[in-house]
């Protein structure tokens, strides 16, 4: 009777059994002495579902490991010169008035502080649906049970992918050139930011004066302002589908149990070292269900269309003005194409590519709609995202709106409301409340 087998005793009772969490409690009690000292150091109180205050140190950790001066007054002063320069410019190009506020010259620490109030917004509907992943991946039974552990290693995994996001964005500081950089309008609003330390080294071999790639940059930055200023519905929209795309990670939880049982199965929960290598080989890099598909989808379509809008308007500015912009502009399209060591970092973390690949399709699409109907058409598009060109559109840039192809979306009385919303929010009123006194001008 006492050579009994021990596991025919156990599986009757386990009742983890067949699920991704088999192997931490399948062979008896664990060891909670030996997890908890562990786990001891990454259980530092925080609120949510990631460990920014550690992700922030990692990240800036990994941005002092080149050299990261402190901006001088004379790179402050020649930013906002060139802010101010590229306002005037783009004047001539666009209906959207100057959506700059303040501007900064930003170290790439400073990059981080700037934007990481966006990018919890951003991250954390991620890591949240992740975390909630590994309860969700068991039955009521064993849930109910190990409520104390999952607790437990849910804040054990925050923080080690709180050390993955810190990574990651300290990555991306040590080549991102501006706020804008990337499509998403990361800083506050109305700041109109550029990093000198990376934009000097942007420059380097390409045979183009400083002073006219920090315009370059400008430029764009200051057309990326104007863009989210004037479209006040722009901001939520590209964050909306990247909280989709979160939400997304909690649907068929099946088959997130399988994905996560076959990359579980066989290891040790007391070597945190194999745990956190198995979330660095992508963990969470569960496959995608169809409604983060369309998410992604939107997301790639809407930064396309961003970063096509501001490649054209910029392309107006400097037509005349500028011999070396059309380098600079080859350079920058190269550049967001293909997407540097950073942004790949981020795309395996989240599962995000931040990527516009038609960016060339939306920019031919923008220029060939300015050129056929003038400025105010093209830029009122942007007056409801029903109006936006799609994946269909960008397959064929030059025949959008082309004759009686032009949508039909909205009524009058809808074209009248929306563009009475987009004049309101452009003035600060969308999402500030109603503007005291318009500018004469309007």
């Amino acid at each position: 009777m006492t050579n009994q087998p021990p596991d025919d005793g156990q599986e009757g009772q386990n009742p983890f059994r067949g699920t991704p969490f088999e192997q931490f409690f399948g062979g008896g009690a664990p060891d909670l002495g030996q997890l908890f000292n562990q786990l001891q150091s990454m259980m530092q109180p925080y609120d949510g579902p990631l460990n920014w205050d550690f992700a922030v140190d990692m990240a800036r950790k990994t941005v002092a490991q080149q050299p990261d001066p402190t901006t001088t007054q004379k790179q402050r002063d020649e930013v906002a010169d060139a802010v101010r320069l590229a306002d005037l410019w783009l004047d001539e190009t666009t209906g959207f008035g100057s959506g700059v506020t303040s501007t900064a010259a930003w170290s790439r620490a400073e990059w981080i502080v700037g934007t990481t109030d966006v990018w919890k917004v951003l991250v954390e509907p991620i890591a949240a649906s992740s975390v909630g992943a590994l309860g969700n991946a068991l039955p009521a039974e064993a849930a109910a049970m190990s409520g104390p552990i999952l607790g437990m290693l849910g804040k054990a995994i925050g923080s080690m992918l709180a050390s993955q996001v810190g990574s990651g964005l300290g990555a991306m500081a040590g080549e991102v050139l501006a706020a804008s950089d990337i499509g998403l309008p990361l800083g506050a609003p109305g700041k109109a930011a550029l990093v000198p330390t990376n934009v000097a080294h942007f420059a380097e071999g390409l045979d183009v004066p400083e002073s006219d790639v920090l315009l370059y940059l400008a430029l764009r930055e200051a057309a990326h302002q104007r863009l989210f200023a004037g479209v006040p519905w722009l901001r939520d929209h590209l964050i909306g589908a990247v909280t989709d795309y979160a939400r997304g990670i909690e649907i068929n939880t099946g088959r997130i149990q399988q994905t996560m049982e076959e990359r579980l199965r066989g290891i040790d929960p007391s070597n945190l070292e194999a745990v956190q290598e198995l979330m660095e080989g992508g963990l969470f890099d569960i496959p995608r269900s169809p409604e983060q598909e369309a998410a992604l989808k939107r997301l790639e379509i809407a930064l396309a269309l961003v970063e096509g809008w501001v490649d054209e308007v910029v392309s107006q500015a400097t037509a005349e003005r500028m011999p070396s912009a059309s380098k600079l502009q080859e350079a920058v399209r190269r550049r967001r194409a293909a997407g540097g060591p950073a942004e790949q970092t981020f795309a395996s973390l989240v599962g995000l590519e931040l990527r516009p690949r038609r960016l060339r399709d939306a920019s031919t699409l923008w220029g060939s709609l300015r050129t056929r109907q003038g400025v105010e058409a093209r830029d009122g598009v942007w007056m409801s995202p029903h109006l936006l060109p799609t994946d269909a559109d960008l397959d064929d840039p030059l025949g959008f709106r082309e004759g009686s192809d032009a949508p039909e979306t909205l009524t009058e009385d809808d074209f009248d409301a929306e563009l009475r919303s987009l004049l309101e929010g452009g003035l600060g009123g969308a999402a500030d409340g109603p503007a005291e006194s318009p500018p004469e001008e309007e």
